[in-house]
């Protein structure tokens, strides 16, 4: 265990059609190596009844920010898939982020959505309406390592994702003036490798583990060492 008060806090920021409840267990684990944890929920997933103007990519990245702002140490901040996206907007400036760390994420260049990222065009965002359900197939994309009687309990959660966020571009990028790390998920079936390659490629360094998409869910163990090891350089 780590009892240092120097050691880097944990900001886990979590995919499309989730929230906080998704890193539960992987608090957990980190809380019993030692390590502080916070984690924000998103505005931009969307529960039932929500009318008006829907959040996007930039409300997002707000309470990231906010998030990041509240911390009183030094903070490695964790996106996984979609949530890389906010943080990539959200810490650039942020005197008290030591390194980003992106789980099979999104790390958008300037200018980048998610709806853009690998070609598409881009839509007026005036008239980006509505919510993206849920992906299809997600008990494979999402979920095709996870231990069932989690991937079901996870299923039961998951939320529509505003269509702004996937379609509101970045305007800055943390990873070009910040530390930073990428994960690889190597099974992964909703973003295969060689989609997450081009993120990757814009990190300082890379790693690995042997899991689909969802490793918080499928193998937090494995992922809370490495983000132990990970803060442990910073």
């Amino acid at each position: 265990m780590n009892d240092d008060p120097r050691a880097p806090h944990f900001l886990l920021v979590h995919g499309a059609w989730h929230g906080s409840w998704c890193w539960r267990e992987l608090q957990d684990l980190l809380t019993e190596r030692g390590r502080t944890c916070h984690t924000v929920d998103l505005p931009s997933v969307i529960p039932a009844g929500a009318e008006g103007r829907l959040p996007g990519l930039l409300d997002d990245a707000r309470v990231v920010r906010e998030a990041i702002d509240a911390v009183e140490a030094p903070v490695v901040v964790v996106g996984h898939s979609y949530g890389g996206a906010p943080v990539t907007q959200a810490a650039v400036g942020a005197a008290n982020v030591a390194h980003l760390v992106y789980v099979s994420a999104f790390a958008l260049d300037e200018g980048e959505s998610l709806m853009t990222c690998f070609g598409g065009e881009q839509p007026d965002l005036s008239t980006v309406e509505g919510v993206i359900p849920v992906r299809e197939n997600p008990e494979t994309t999402l979920y095709n390592d996870v231990p069932h009687d989690k991937r079901d309990a996870a299923l039961a959660r998951l939320l529509p994702q505003s269509a702004l966020s996937f379609a509101e571009p970045v305007n800055r990028a943390a990873w070009q003036v910040l530390p930073s790390s990428y994960v690889f998920c190597d099974d992964d079936q909703s973003l295969p490798p060689a989609y997450q390659e081009p993120f990757a490629r814009r990190t300082g360094t890379t790693y690995h583990l042997p899991s689909g998409h969802t490793p918080l869910l499928s193998m937090p163990d494995k992922l809370a060492d490495l983000l132990v090891q990970i803060a442990q350089s910073v």
